[in-house]
Parts: C-alpha cells; sequence; structure tokens
C-alpha cells in the first residue's frame, strides 16, 4: 500500500483557496461507525453530504480511496477498540477520524496517526473541505464547534425506514464519569420548526420509525424556553403512517413535565410506549460521586407513576457497576432499585475511568470486587428482563418490521417497542420486502432480550 507523505496541516477555520468541488472526482469512502445513535446519525449526515457532492460511498473498505471512522470514547474497552482500529487504517489509506475521540483524546490519536485528519462532532459542516484535503496529501484538525444545526442536512440512512434526528447537542449535566460533555459541550437545542421540517421530509421518504435523539432529551429546550412535550405535540401531528421513539433522558428533568408526558403518551398512538431513562446506581452516595444531580428516589417515583397510568411501558435505564468507593451497601441499593423498579432493558457496565473526567482521579476498586459484583447484577438482570418480558406471553397485536437478522428472521416492534423476532423458515423468499410493514402476530415465547412470535392472519 502507497504511503501518504507530506502531509501539511491545516488551521481549524480550513483554508478557502482548497474549494471542496475540486477533489471529488468519483472517489469512493467508506464509513465505519460505532457508539450511540447520535454518532450513526451524524455518520448519517457524513455520507449524505458526500453522496450529494459527487463522492461514491462503499461498503468494502479495501474499495476505498479515504477512510472515515466515526469514533465512541464512552468507555475504556471502546476506545482500546478505537485504538486499534486507527492503528490499521493509518495504514492502509488516507484517515478521517470523526467522531467524539478527537475532541476528547487528540494528542493520543495524533501519536497514534499523525498524519490522519480530525472531525468532531460539531464540525460537520467541513466534512468535504476535510476529506478532500486528506485525498490530497493535506492534514485538517476540524475540532471548532460550528453554529451549525444537524437538521435539514443530506443523509444515507442506515436503516431506510429508520430517521435518525438529532434535537439538540450537548447537555446540562457535570456527571464526574463522563467525556460526552467534553466532546459535545453545552446544550444547544434546535428548534422546533427546523426538526418537524426534517420528520416531514422524512416521513415523506417512508421512514416509519423516527428517532427522536440527543445526548439528554431530558433537558431540550430549556434554553429556547420550550420542552421535550412542546416538541413531541408538535411532530405527532404531521400526518403519515410513523411512530415516534424518544430517546435517552436523564430522570432530574422528568418530573417537571412528567404528566404531560403521560397524557401524551395515553392519548396519542403515533409514540412509542418507550422511556429511556439511565439511573446508573441505586445509591444516594454514589450519585452525587457520580455528580448526576438526580436522586434514587426521583427515579423511582418517575417509574412508579409511568407504571400506574401505563403498566405496559417499557423502561429501559443504565447501571454502573464498581464506581470508586462503591461499597457492598451501595451495590446492594442499587441491587435493590432494580427489583423495585423493574427495568424492562438495563444497559450494564463496569466502571473505567474516561481521561479528563473527574471520576478518573478517584481510586479505583479491586479488579476483582467490581468481577464478582458484575456476575451478581447480571444474574439480577436476566431475572427481571426475564419476568417483564413474561407479561406479553400470548399477546397478540400488530408490529411494525424494521430489521431482517438473517434469511428467516425478522424483527418488528410493538407499540411498547418491544422487539418481536420471527422465524420466516422460507415463508418469504426476500424478507427485507416486509421491511417497513405491519404485520399481525401472536407472542408464543419470551427470552431474556426479546420475544419470539408468528404471524397470524
Amino acid at each position: 500500500m502507497e504511503k501518504i507523505n507530506n502531509f501539511s496541516t491545516l488551521s481549524n477555520d480550513l483554508n478557502p483557496e482548497l474549494p471542496s468541488h475540486h477533489f471529488n472526482t468519483k472517489k469512493k469512502v467508506w464509513v465505519e461507525t460505532f457508539g450511540c445513535s447520535a454518532n450513526v446519525a451524524d455518520s448519517e449526515i457524513i455520507k449524505g453530504i458526500l453522496s450529494n457532492n459527487g463522492y461514491e460511498l462503499t461498503r468494502i473498505r479495501k474499495n476505498s480511496d479515504i477512510n472515515v471512522l466515526v469514533t465512541c470514547a464512552v468507555k475504556e474497552v471502546t476506545e482500546h477498540r478505537m485504538i486499534s482500529k486507527i492503528k490499521r487504517y493509518t495504514r492502509e489509506k488516507p484517515l478521517v477520524v470523526a467522531g467524539c475521540l478527537p475532541k476528547t483524546s487528540k494528542k493520543l490519536i495524533e501519536s497514534l496517526s499523525p498524519n490522519s485528519s480530525l472531525m468532531g462532532p460539531q464540525s460537520l459542516d467541513k466534512t468535504l473541505q476535510v476529506v478532500g484535503a486528506s485525498l490530497h496529501g493535506q492534514k485538517v484538525v476540524a475540532l471548532e464547534d460550528s453554529m451549525m444545526t444537524k437538521v435539514n442536512l443530506p443523509r444515507l440512512r442506515l436503516n431506510p425506514v429508520v430517521s435518525i434526528i438529532e434535537i439538540s447537542s450537548g447537555c446540562l449535566s457535570e456527571c464526574s464519569f463522563c467525556q460526552t460533555k467534553l466532546a459535545k459541550g453545552t446544550l444547544k437545542s434546535y428548534r422546533i420548526g427546523e426538526i418537524v421540517r426534517q420528520m416531514e421530509d422524512d416521513v415523506a421518504a417512508n421512514c416509519k420509525e423516527i428517532w427522536l435523539t440527543s445526548t439528554d432529551n431530558g433537558c431540550y429546550g430549556m434554553d429556547l424556553k420550550t420542552d421535550l412535550v412542546d416538541l413531541l405535540e408538535s411532530c405527532s401531528n404531521i400526518e403519515g403512517d410513523y411512530k415516534i421513539r424518544v430517546g435517552m433522558m436523564n430522570p432530574m428533568y422528568v418530573p417537571r413535565f412528567l404528566d404531560r408526558l403521560i397524557s401524551l403518551y395515553r392519548n396519542n398512538d403515533r409514540i412509542f410506549k418507550f422511556l429511556h431513562m439511565p439511573v446508573q446506581s441505586g445509591s444516594e452516595r454514589i450519585l452525587q460521586k457520580m455528580k448526576r444531580g438526580h436522586t434514587a428516589r426521583i427515579f423511582l417515583d418517575v417509574v412508579k407513576e409511568l407504571r400506574k397510568k401505563i403498566p405496559e411501558i417499557t423502561i429501559a435505564t443504565d447501571i454502573i457497576t464498581g464506581f470508586p468507593s462503591e461499597s457492598e451497601k451501595d451495590f446492594e441499593e442499587t441491587l435493590r432499585l432494580i427489583e423495585e423498579s423493574q427495568p424492562d432493558i438495563i444497559n450494564s457496565s463496569k466502571f473505567s475511568p474516561r481521561p479528563g473526567t473527574v471520576a478518573s482521579k478517584y481510586p479505583k476498586i479491586n479488579t476483582a470486587i467490581v468481577k464478582e459484583r458484575s456476575t451478581t447484577l447480571h444474574d439480577t438482570i436476566k431475572r427481571t428482563l426475564m419476568s417483564r418480558n413474561r407479561i406479553w406471553h400470548g399477546w397478540k397485536g400488530e408490529i411494525l418490521v424494521d430489521e431482517v437478522l438473517d434469511n428467516d428472521k425478522i424483527q418488528g416492534r410493538n407499540y411498547a417497542y418491544k422487539p418481536v423476532v420471527m422465524n420466516l423458515q422460507g415463508k418469504e423468499s426476500d424478507p427485507n420486502k416486509l421491511v417497513g410493514h405491519h404485520l399481525s402476530v401472536k407472542v408464543t415465547k419470551s427470552s431474556n432480550y426479546s420475544l419470539l412470535g408468528e404471524l397470524i392472519s
């Protein structure tokens, strides 16, 4: 593989003498993405901008002229994976490292790949310049946050029936363990009218699942004197065949609009009965050290009110085990909170220190203790998820098919966003034709993570 030499570094403002159209003569670009739904949305925008300006997107890395890696920095294990890929890809051809990692670990990336160009999560308007210059042997560092909003931009969707719309960037939290704030900064909400226009276009393009995502949906609009419920009311008034999936929101913001949110969920069939609300720990002491801004009681009260008014609602949460100074008592309080709140989805992870965060300076807990607690936590999670999924056994209703799992299996979502997997067993020659369609099904079995169903006429 030819080595790229003589890279020159451009300023963050980029060189106006480098017109993007000069570079794109049907060059092939390979884009790989890691991380949250916001990262996926960013990669869809990157691909959309490139495709609309004469570049060809390829699914085969060896066929590309340049690689773009959209990175995630949320966990240590994820960072290690990113490092491995950066080392490998930098030997192959020009590389653009995008996403959160360039913002949080610029020096690390440059030590691994001195010639790679860098692009931050709020610098997507520089995509053409960064890719074009990189193809011509110039290193570009584009990490300054743009004033551009991420709605109404061209995009190539990973899933043709799923629209991922970022409703804001950044957040208002100061979590002691989180690098995302370092990468994405403070809250910048996008205006309701802009989001509605984006959604109207996506519904017209036959998108059936609309994901409203951000770093924290709970604080959406606090800088615009509006809130998430106002946004949902406007979005759900759009004509068409679709359902809205509300993205992650932190617990401390939910009480201020909970009654209105419940009323909207109960009376609007265009919104999935689904809520992702990360609690992270059941210990009030640990939550304070995490600087989460909420208490375990706030989380539990919201869950109880939701389950009281919408018993079948799917509630997702996140748990970190082994946070610095977590005692056995703290851990048991987390287990009790899970038992009491009975979430449907629990994303668990072991604490990993992230560079630049307050918690990275705290003394770590013994690895053996963290491993033991993690095993206990997973056992509790399995029992909880099985218990919640069991209540759907025998349910009959409509699902929206949103994914083909393999040649004989498809997955759809019911009104509570529960995944229902069906084995077609050769009944459909091309399962992809079913994506985006509604099917009537009966749930015949349940597992920890999904429901199994069969087609009913």
